[in-house]
């Protein structure tokens, strides 16, 4: 008869049943109880193994585990953070509790992990400013405050702060100037600077920025020009007036004036004649010239009498045996004399000579049937024509 255990008998029943916690080694780990509940039946795996540590902790037919995660019961204080690093027997209250500024205390709590930040060395805010801890008994970090000295209102939390705010920030120029802060620290201040759109710079303050621009070296207006500047007083540039001595009348703004106006607008000119001012300048006033159509010329005033006798030309505009004849020598016309034929005062031209011999068959002085021919049509060969 053999048991489930492997016990055998022969030739009876066996007893099968044995204490399983008897066995050598016990079937349970170490720091363990070995319990087997019905030794007197032929019942095995059935032993119970419990925690010494923690009676809760047990297991059937085998070890228990009698290591559970320290960190489920909250052992650490607020704010600290809980880490069980190995969970055997072997490793009760192994568990850490580490702050957060890095302090760490094992099996246990942490007493206190604050520390005052402002303590560390070098301090944490910058030179020229105060550290504070508000939180030291707390596990609180990264709350200490830096504020500046020269000026309390200016702080920043956990870090330095910037003790020099933008100057320009508070407006401190004038309307018109620009303001500029260079640096930006303790070191610097009332470095910015007020800049007027003529160039002129204050450091510190506001700029005075307009000055009379009529003062300038050379004046701004031209020659025999007056300048006046109507706004010293206040930041306006550019807004001089220059005026003509010649003429106030012709005047401009920030620049010289053009103090000569095109004389010929005035038609100083007669009738017929053509107006020219080569250069409008106050240098040069009645320059302007008057042209007759037959080239004559007055400058700075009309031409008196642009018309000549053309008949009075030397040689005569009109042929030999011509007479010439201008009609109009008062005008200023040119072009119109005439020129007659002594021979023949109906034969004429205007501006030229004219052709004073006509084609003597053209009176048909010969008999029908002939034939005419003037070989010569000249004032020397009249009654040459033949038949």
């Amino acid at each position: 008869c053999t048991c489930a255990n492997g016990v055998v008998a022969t030739g009876a029943a066996a007893t099968c049943e044995t204490d399983e916690c008897a066995a050598t080694p016990s079937p349970c780990g170490a720091d363990q109880a070995c319990t087997d509940p019905d030794t007197a039946s032929n019942k095995l795996h059935d032993f119970e193994c419990t925690c010494n540590s923690d009676p809760n902790l047990k297991a059937t037919d085998g070890p228990a585990t009698c290591d559970k995660d320290e960190c489920k019961s909250n052992p650490c204080g607020a704010g600290q953070t809980c880490k069980d690093p190995v969970q055997s027997v072997a490793s009760i209250h192994d568990f850490t509790c580490t702050c957060a500024n890095g302090v760490v205390a094992t099996g246990a709590a942490v007493v206190a992990c604050e520390t005052d930040e402002c303590a560390a060395t070098p301090s944490p805010c910058g030179m020229g400013q105060t550290c504070t801890d508000p939180n030291t008994a707390s596990n609180m970090l990264h709350d200490f405050v830096c504020t500046c000295d020269k000026d309390p209102s200016l702080t920043a939390t956990d870090g330095p702060a910037t003790c020099d705010k933008d100057e320009c920030l508070s407006s401190p120029c004038d309307a018109g100037q620009t303001c500029n802060d260079p640096v930006k620290d303790l070191t610097s201040l009332k470095d910015f600077t007020c800049t007027c759109a003529n160039g002129v710079v204050a450091i510190g303050a506001t700029a005075t920025c307009e000055v009379d621009e009529c003062a300038a070296v050379p004046p701004p207006c031209g020659p025999d020009q007056t300048c006046a500047d109507p706004d010293t007083a206040s930041n306006k540039l550019h807004d001089f007036e220059c005026t003509c001595n010649s003429d106030p009348n012709l005047k401009a703004t920030d620049g010289p004036a053009t103090c000569d106006k095109d004389e010929c607008k005035s038609n100083p000119c007669g009738a017929g004649q053509t107006c020219k001012d080569p250069v409008q300048s106050v240098a040069s006033i009645h320059d302007f010239t008057c042209t007759c159509a037959n080239g004559v010329v007055a400058t700075g005033a009309a031409v008196v009498a642009c018309e000549t006798d053309e008949c009075a030309a030397t040689p005569s505009p009109c042929g030999m045996g011509q007479t010439c004849t201008d009609p109009n020598t008062a005008s200023n016309m040119l072009h119109d004399f005439v020129c007659t034929c002594d021979k023949d005062p109906s034969l004429t031209a205007t501006d030229g000579p004219a052709t004073c011999d006509k084609d003597e068959c053209l009176s048909s002085p010969c008999d029908a049937g002939q034939t005419c021919n003037d070989p010569v049509k000249d004032l020397t060969s009249l009654k040459d024509f033949t038949c």
